[in-house]
């Protein structure tokens, strides 16, 4: 499959890709990328990292033989799940930095003698506090009378 844009897709960024990817990512095994490149559907350069050969793939022609192998909602199935793994991840990840932050948050306040983590509106804001005397009209300038 050889054409005149190959050699300026070998270089694009996402590509190519290594076998093991893509096995991982479409379920192909070894054997069948070995038969896809041997009958000429899968281009490859051979790479090697720290002495570990590999292939590497175009991504265009590993889509197109997995979808002439097992078919367009086997390769539509397989991307949407390998999708929402990512998005779990990345859910994951930020779920874990959103409790080392609240944790940092409980340490700050109670180092600056707080004590106490203040509610939040549904804005997200921290719910405002008047002080003792005060109430809803106290915010918009009037004091509250004492006793009456």
């Amino acid at each position: 499959m050889p054409t005149e844009e190959t050699g300026a897709i070998w270089s694009r960024k996402g590509a190519t890709f290594s076998d093991k990817p893509a096995r991982k990512e479409f379920g192909l095994t070894q054997e069948e990328i070995i038969q896809a490149i041997q009958e000429g559907k899968l281009q490859y350069r051979l790479n090697s990292i720290f002495g570990n050969p590999f292939f590497r793939l175009i991504r265009q022609e590993v889509e197109a033989l997995v979808d002439e192998q097992y078919g367009n909602t086997y390769l539509k199935k397989k991307q949407l799940t390998n999708e929402l793994a990512q998005i779990n991840k990345e859910l994951r990840r930020l779920h874990a930095l959103i409790v080392g932050l609240e944790q940092r948050k409980a340490e700050v306040l109670e180092s600056l003698g707080e004590g106490e983590i203040p509610s939040t509106s549904a804005g997200g804001q921290p719910a405002r506090r008047h002080p003792a005397g005060y109430s809803r009209q106290a915010a918009k300038g009037q004091r509250k009378k004492g006793g009456t």
